[in-house]
C-alpha cells in the first residue's frame, strides 16, 4: 500500500527575501530583484552584467567555522534554508534533527570559487601549496547533500541530485517516492545555488543571457516578445516531507500534500527543449496524481525568458491544459536560481495556494505571438486553488513536474 506524503515544513532563502513574509511583499509589490554586477566587467567577452543576489544578511551563530569549514556558499545556503524548514516542521533541537530521516538535495555544481581556486593552484601555478583538503568537498557535485547530512546528523538514505535546473525539483520528487514506497518516514528535500560569474558565462556563451545591463529591473521577460534572455540568481529552498501517518502521530502542522511527480528525459537534444518531452512529463505527473488536466488550478512555469524555451514550454502546456489554467514564472522576479529554482518555486506555489492569490510574470507586457495561447498572469490575482503544478526543465533533456494538493484542515 502506497503512503500519502505531506509537507510539514518548508523555507526559502532567495533574492525575494529571507522569509515568506519578505517574499510575499516582494511579489505583491511587483519588485524586481535583478541588479547590475559591476565586478563581472573584468571578464573579456562577457555580455551580461546582470544577476540576482540574496539580500544582505548575517549567518546564524550556529554556523560556526568548525561546523562549516567544508561548506562553500552553495552548501551554506542549503543549510540555512534547511534549518528554517526543520524548525518550521518542529523537527529541530539543539541544531540536530530529532527523528530518523533521509535526505534528497541538489545543485548544479559545488561552490564555483573553490573550483576556481583548486584549478588555478594545480593547473596554472603547478603547486599544491595553499590547497586545503576541504577545498574538494566544497566543490564536489554533492556538496550540499553531504554537508547537510553532517550538519544535521541525518543518517537515513542520501539522494544527491545534480541535474542542472531540475536538481531541486528532482530531489523533492525522489524524496516523495522514498516515503510513498516505504523507504523512509521523513525526508529533507530541496536545492541550492550560489551566484557566480561562472554560471552566467555558461548561458552567455550560448547568447542566452539578457544584456539589458542599463535597465536591470526590466528583465528577464518570460513569454514576452521583447525578452532577450535569462538572468542568473541564487538561493535555496527546502521542504520537509513526511508520511501522513508519521505527521499525524506527532501532531504536525501540514502545509500541503504532494500527490504527483514525474521526471523523464527527452532523449533528443542535449540543450534544445522538446515539446514532446515536456508534454509527457506533465501527463505522467497527472497520472501519478490520478487527476485530469482540468483539476490543476495554477501552473508555476519554468519560464526562463529564452526564446526556444518559452515557446516550447507554452506549446507543451497548452496542448494539455488549453488556455484556461493560470500560469506565471517567478524567475521574472528573482532570475534563474538554477539548481534551487524547483524547490523555491514549489515553496512559493504552496504558500500562494494556501493564501488564495497568485503572483504574475513580471515584465510581461506583450506576449510573444509564437507562444501558445495561455492564461498568462500579468497582475496579482485572487484565486481559490486545490491543486498546483510546478514544472522545471534542464539541459540534458531532463524534465520534472510536481503536483501539490491543498490540505483540508
Amino acid at each position: 500500500m502506497n503512503r500519502r506524503v505531506v509537507v510539514t515544513g518548508m523555507a526559502g532563502v532567495s533574492p525575494l527575501g529571507m522569509s515568506w513574509e519578505d517574499a510575499r511583499e516582494t511579489l505583491q509589490a511587483y519588485r524586481s530583484c535583478i541588479s547590475f554586477q559591476p565586478e563581472w566587467g573584468s571578464l573579456e567577452g562577457l555580455q551580461t552584467r546582470l544577476g540576482a543576489a540574496l539580500p544582505d544578511f548575517k549567518w546564524p551563530a550556529s554556523f560556526s567555522r568548525k561546523r562549516t569549514r567544508t561548506m562553500g556558499r552553495v552548501a551554506r545556503l542549503a543549510t540555512l534554508a534547511t534549518e528554517y524548514a526543520l524548525a518550521d516542521a518542529g523537527l529541530l533541537d539543539t541544531g540536530k534533527v530529532t527523528v530518523d530521516c533521509g535526505l534528497a538535495y541538489g545543485s548544479t555544481s559545488g561552490a564555483p570559487p573553490s573550483i576556481q581556486h583548486y584549478a588555478e593552484r594545480i593547473t596554472v601555478n603547478k603547486t599544491l601549496t595553499g590547497v586545503s583538503p576541504s577545498e574538494y568537498v566544497k566543490f564536489m557535485s554533492h556538496t550540499a547533500a553531504a554537508n547537510l547530512g553532517q550538519f544535521f546528523g541525518i543518517k537515513g538514505r542520501l539522494i544527491p541530485s545534480c541535474s542542472a535546473c531540475t536538481s531541486g525539483s528532482q530531489a523533492i520528487g525522489f524524496a516523495y517516492e522514498s516515503i510513498k514506497y516505504g523507504k523512509e518516514q521523513v525526508m529533507v528535500a530541496g536545492g541550492s545555488e550560489e551566484l557566480h560569474v561562472l554560471a552566467a558565462t555558461v548561458f552567455d556563451i550560448m547568447y542566452a543571457t539578457s544584456t539589458r545591463n542599463d535597465e536591470p529591473r526590466c528583465t528577464p521577460r518570460p513569454f514576452d516578445k521583447d525578452r532577450d534572455g535569462l538572468v542568473v540568481g541564487e538561493g535555496a529552498g527546502t521542504l520537509i516531507l513526511e508520511s501522513l501517518e508519521h505527521a499525524r502521530a506527532r501532531g504536525a502542522h501540514i502545509h500541503a500534500e504532494i500527490i504527483g511527480f514525474a521526471t523523464n528525459c527527452d532523449g533528443n537534444h542535449i540543450v534544445t527543449p522538446s515539446v514532446q518531452g515536456m508534454s509527457l512529463v506533465m501527463k505522467q505527473a497527472l497520472t501519478d496524481a490520478r487527476l485530469e488536466a482540468g483539476s490543476i488550478d495554477y501552473i508555476s512555469a519554468h519560464g526562463t525568458a529564452t526564446e526556444v524555451g518559452d515557446i516550447a514550454e507554452s506549446q507543451a502546456t497548452a496542448g494539455i491544459f488549453g488556455d484556461k489554467v493560470p500560469i506565471s514564472s517567478l524567475k521574472s522576479y528573482m532570475g534563474h536560481t538554477l539548481g534551487a529554482c524547483g524547490a523555491i518555486e514549489a515553496w512559493a506555489a504552496i504558500h500562494m495556494m494556501n493564501e488564495g492569490w497568485l503572483a504574475p510574470t513580471l515584465n510581461l507586457e506583450h506576449v510573444d505571438p509564437r507562444c501558445a495561447a495561455l492564461d498568462y498572469l500579468i497582475r496579482c490575482r485572487e484565486a481559490s486553488m486545490e491543486h498546483v503544478m510546478n514544472n522545471n526543465f534542464a539541459f540534458g533533456g531532463v524534465n520534472t513536474s510536481l503536483i501539490f494538493r491543498k490540505w483540508a484542515k
